[in-house]
């Protein structure tokens, strides 16, 4: 089991300084309304990603960051303000930026199999027909699905099809991962099962990462930092909170130690502040 030293929360409330993959700048949001009053759902914000960085944004209930996150990933346009991923501006959705969502997204009338191959054909257009055969096989694999391969979406668990989902996306080899909730639809077993096996996934296979979650717990356990942001309308990011632990993680030398209890702790209390002033 790991033992872990005692440390001081990290908190940050902007990063800009901090030299990163991915650039969010100066971010606004807003919406027209009949009044002709605009309404502002993301205002000001500003956070830097590494290359290789796990971040969870966590947030109440129309605080913005599912917006945040379709912004990240070209599905939705900033009012004003920038989004850079490798120096160049995000302007549409691109094959470097793959999203998995909570509600599994596949193609019923295609196989396990089919509906990642239907991504690597879609994108990696100059491989050549073994090669996308050995991604497929190679990404099955990754998240235990080999034996399932021939089976359609209706015959296997939701487990079973978000880690579908998982497979799709990192198949295409995205320089980023964004995640809407990827497991808030699963019972509590499943969830912790495949919350160790993307983690796997991304300690052999580092990539950005950008991860919307309401659990905190699922948010110590996988990130590097926690975004937490303010309440909407007009959200902003209230903290950043560093993860003291390395990886690779034992969940349960984790929740054993005392920094485990004070990051969880001041999150929460975090989290309660903004409940309250929402009431």
């Amino acid at each position: 089991m790991m033992e872990y030293t005692s440390l001081p929360i990290n908190t940050q409330t902007e990063v800009m300084p901090r030299t990163g993959f991915l650039e969010i700048e100066n971010l606004v949001k807003s919406y027209p309304t009949p009044d002709q009053e605009n309404f502002v759902v993301l205002d000001g914000v500003n956070l830097t990603i590494g290359e290789d960085e796990y971040i969870s944004v966590i947030g109440h209930s129309g605080c913005g960051k599912s917006t945040l996150l379709k912004i990240v990933a070209g599905l939705e346009k900033a009012t004003s303000g920038s989004v850079r991923l490798d120096g160049k501006e995000i302007r549409q959705p691109g094959a470097e930026r793959m999203m998995v969502f909570q509600n599994y997204s596949l193609l019923p009338w295609l196989t396990v199999r089919e509906n990642i191959r239907l991504a690597v054909d879609e994108v990696l257009k100059n491989a050549n027909r073994a090669e996308k055969i050995s991604i497929v096989n190679q990404h099955l694999a990754m998240v235990n699905l080999t034996a399932a391969a021939d089976k359609y979406p209706d015959e296997i668990s939701g487990g079973m099809k978000q880690r579908v989902g998982i497979a799709r996306a990192l198949a295409i080899r995205p320089k980023m991962l964004l995640m809407d909730e990827p497991f808030g639809a699963l019972d509590a077993l499943t969830r912790g099962k495949l919350q160790r096996q993307v983690l796997d996934i991304w300690e052999n296979n580092r990539q950005a990462v950008m991860m919307i979650t309401h659990d905190v717990d699922e948010a110590i356990y996988m990130s590097d930092r926690i975004v937490l942001m303010t309440n909407g309308p007009a959200a902003n990011i209230g903290e950043i909170l560093e993860v003291p632990f390395e990886h690779p993680r034992d969940r349960a030398a984790m929740r054993n130690s005392k920094e485990y209890f004070e990051l969880r702790n001041h999150a929460l209390n975090f989290l309660d502040r903004y409940f309250a002033q929402d009431e």
